[in-house]
């Protein structure tokens, strides 16, 4: 069976493939591992001032166990749903709901103040997975979604919405 022009699979960039299907996949299951395996580390690393200072409450491992799903759910969202099509749309709307829980990701951390989104001399290692790791993945999918580098995808795009005679 032939592919029509306008139904040919969009080849997503190959900077897009690697960032989407691998490298944030891969950090945000080092995330649900931390939250879930090491979840002393992860609070201490958070915040060190409010990080208890004997066992963790049940509340308080529940909600890191939730958590650590969660980044699992991002990872298989994007290492395996994005992997399973080539269909544009699939792509964007993924992706855009991706970024609405980045700006989401970056709003958690206001209560360690406005420092916390431009301070790099103050972060750790949580702090750069937090924020600095935040804004590449949302920086690109804002990139991805604006078409940049897109210009065979974004052509078919806009060509699936043109109202035929």
């Amino acid at each position: 069976m032939a592919v029509s022009a306008q139904n040919k699979p969009a080849v997503v960039p190959l900077v897009y493939r690697i960032f989407f299907l691998y490298i944030e996949p891969l950090a945000a299951m080092l995330g649900a591992y931390y939250a879930f395996f090491e979840p002393r580390d992860y609070l201490r690393l958070t915040d060190p001032a409010s990080t208890p200072s004997v066992s963790l409450p049940p509340s308080t491992t529940i909600v890191l166990g939730q958590l650590s799903n969660l980044y699992l759910l991002f990872a298989i969202n994007e290492a395996l749903v994005l992997r399973a099509t080539s269909d544009i749309r699939v792509w964007r709307t993924l992706l855009f709901g991706l970024l609405i829980a980045d700006l989401g990701h970056l709003y958690s951390v206001h209560p360690l103040g406005l420092q916390m989104y431009w301070n790099v001399f103050r972060w750790n290692a949580i702090d750069w997975g937090n924020v600095a790791f935040v804004y590449a993945g949302a920086s690109t999918r804002v990139l991805f979604l604006a078409g940049v580098g897109m210009s065979e995808a974004k052509a078919q795009h806009h060509s699936n919405y043109r109202l035929k005679p």
